[in-house]
């Protein structure tokens, strides 16, 4: 198996859990975790798929994506206290997964021909808009548009890998210092309390 195909697989389960718990921290019933789950795994690449034109969207042709948030549901609901105390571990990777899911976005909108720019913005919306959807569902102001650094992150790291393509940095090395250099970026932020300034 692929291993970034494998790393957009587990992406997706952590993002389901992501998903459901804040689901949970909503009360929401059943039915309710499991929309915010699925919305969080699957949300970014919809819309990113549906903007390109690239239809039916990728997760209504490989069934492994709605296995895997089944199990990011089950996982949420079945160990929820273990889960919850583990918060810090799954922001890691759900950094790691903010990352993948901006390089596979950016390679895909680069497929269909867009500029880079536009790719760079696939990237970005493949990463982070299925937590856009999810906030506003769930009644939050979305992350993107609070003062923490999160898109910001994205869009450096499809600039990085932009400019190492276009150096011709062999594809697989591109990625791995496309991903790491986002989620240090984003480690980083967070433990530093980097923000975007508030206009007032």
């Amino acid at each position: 198996m692929n291993i970034l195909y494998f790393i957009d697989l587990l992406g997706t389960m952590v993002f389901a859990i992501s998903g459901a718990l804040t689901a949970f921290d909503k009360k929401l019933d059943i039915f309710g975790i499991s929309a915010v789950a699925f919305i969080t795994a699957l949300g970014g690449g919809t819309l990113r798929d549906v903007l390109l034109g690239s239809t039916p969207v990728s997760w209504m042709q490989n069934l492994n994506y709605l296995f895997m948030i089944l199990i990011g549901i089950s996982i949420a609901i079945l160990f929820r206290q273990a889960v919850q105390k583990l918060r810090k571990t799954f922001f890691l990777f759900d950094t790691i997964g903010i990352a993948v899911f901006t390089i596979l976005g950016l390679q895909k909108a680069l497929d269909f021909g867009v500029s880079p720019i536009i790719g760079i913005m696939m990237g970005m919306i493949s990463a982070v808009f299925g937590g856009v959807i999810r906030d506003i569902v769930c009644n939050e102001i979305p992350l993107i548009f609070r003062k923490e650094i999160y898109a910001l992150t994205c869009i450096a790291g499809g600039i990085v890998f932009m400019l190492l393509d276009f150096w011709a940095v062999e594809q697989f090395l591109n990625i791995l210092i496309t991903a790491g250099f986002i989620v240090s970026f984003r480690v980083l932020a967070v433990r530093y309390h980097w923000e975007l300034p508030l206009l007032s």
